[in-house]
């Protein structure tokens, strides 16, 4: 491993794990023996960064060079801390972890006087009902949204009906009991919701369907829109 690449694992460890930071465990997590994990922290230290602490003690990077201090007041800090909290109970285990990583990086760039507000904030989520676990497809629904791959779907409407779809996948939406994604179905050539608790299977196709993810999901989103503004109007109406 190329000396800047550890330097950068020794970094990310210090900010996402619990500290003080034992030696041998910053050395299992970057590879190295505890003797090359010293002088790596005499390579950070000598860079600008604040790590407290010694042999035998465990170290705190108490001042992150890479990153600049964050001036969050404290209500964000609040809402940081209940939005990824709840997004490590809703997601699957790797958005999960995704999110425990990020408030980790968040927290290391952050003032003392404001980590303190971070690590004991007053507000807290729990879920006494949890939602089901996240299907297995999540993963890959996710990617092919981001690489605007489509999909050839498996999927059982309401009414038990199984049907083959090639969608266009544009977003996952989490609801309150169930996950949905929006997409463009190739079959009907138009918007449709799919459940994803619905779909018996996934894969890619190899089709692409770039650049067009971003305006059709504008376009889907924009149409959801007037359908809700409707429906408002003949309930009042």
């Amino acid at each position: 491993m190329a000396r800047s690449d550890r330097l950068f694992r020794l970094l990310d460890a210090l900010r996402r794990l619990p500290q003080p930071v034992t030696a041998a465990r910053l050395a299992e997590e970057t590879g190295v023996s505890e003797r090359t994990l010293y002088r790596d922290i005499d390579t950070l230290r000598a860079g600008g960064a604040l790590i407290d602490g010694a042999a035998g003690y465990g170290y705190t990077l108490t001042e992150d060079p890479s990153l600049p201090p964050q001036m969050f007041t404290r209500l964000e800090v609040e809402a940081l801390v209940l939005g990824l909290a709840e997004v490590q109970m809703a997601g699957d285990a790797a958005l999960a972890a995704a999110a425990q990583a990020a408030l980790a990086k968040i927290t290391a760039t952050l003032p003392e006087r404001v980590q303190r507000q971070a690590l004991h904030a007053v507000q807290q989520t729990y879920r006494f009902e949890r939602r089901p676990p996240a299907p297995a497809a999540l993963a890959l629904i996710r990617e092919a949204c981001w690489d605007e791959a489509a999909l050839e779907i498996t999927y059982t409407d309401n009414t038990g009906a199984q049907t083959q779809r090639r969608i266009w996948p544009l977003s996952v939406v989490f609801l309150d009991r169930r996950l949905m994604i929006l997409a463009w179905c190739c079959l009907r050539q138009g918007f449709r919701k799919f459940q994803l608790h619905r779909i018996e299977d996934a894969k890619r196709t190899g089709e692409s369907f770039r650049p067009r993810r971003v305006p059709l999901l504008r376009e889907f989103l924009a149409e959801l829109k007037r359908e809700g503004a409707a429906r408002r109007a003949n309930v009042e109406g």
